[in-house]
């Protein structure tokens, strides 16, 4: 048994842990709801004008139509995936590839303060993939097996 299988034992078995994992899910669904449910409106992401960076980028998205509706939507599906018992890991994977490709935005853009809750939310949800290691652990094996 590796150390990652031991650590990921004795931590899955106490409550603490298990209040904490639940308490993640829930703010990661949290932090995508306000910004999911304005994409799926077809609503404006911020106030910002196109003269700034930020802002151009994000009326750029905006104006891509559907696809802002769809970024929302995977938001908010991902999101209700976590707060499911039995869907809580597959949102969690998910859930990856929209966080570090926010990260990479927020990082690459200067955003101020942005990047911290960013960081975060990737290291919140790298957390939710060490609590699902033996799903995971499955996965890798299958994907990479010879």
């Amino acid at each position: 048994m590796t150390n990652i299988e031991k650590l990921h034992n004795r931590i899955h078995n106490k409550r603490l842990f298990v209040l904490f994992t639940w308490g993640t899910r829930i703010l990661l669904f949290l932090v995508f709801l306000p910004s999911g449910l304005k994409k799926v409106l077809g609503e404006r992401f911020t106030i910002l004008g196109i003269d700034t960076s930020v802002g151009f980028f994000f009326e750029g998205l905006y104006r891509t139509g559907f696809y802002w509706n769809f970024l929302g939507f995977m938001q908010l599906l991902v999101g209700v995936l976590l707060l499911i018992p039995r869907t809580a890991f597959f949102g969690a994977i998910l859930y990856l590839p929209i966080i570090i490709n926010i990260f990479i935005i927020v990082v690459s853009m200067n955003f101020k303060g942005t990047p911290i809750i960013a960081g975060l939310m990737l290291l919140a949800n790298l957390y939710l993939l060490f609590w699902d290691y033996e799903k995971l652990k499955q996965i890798v094996s299958i994907i990479f097996e010879r």
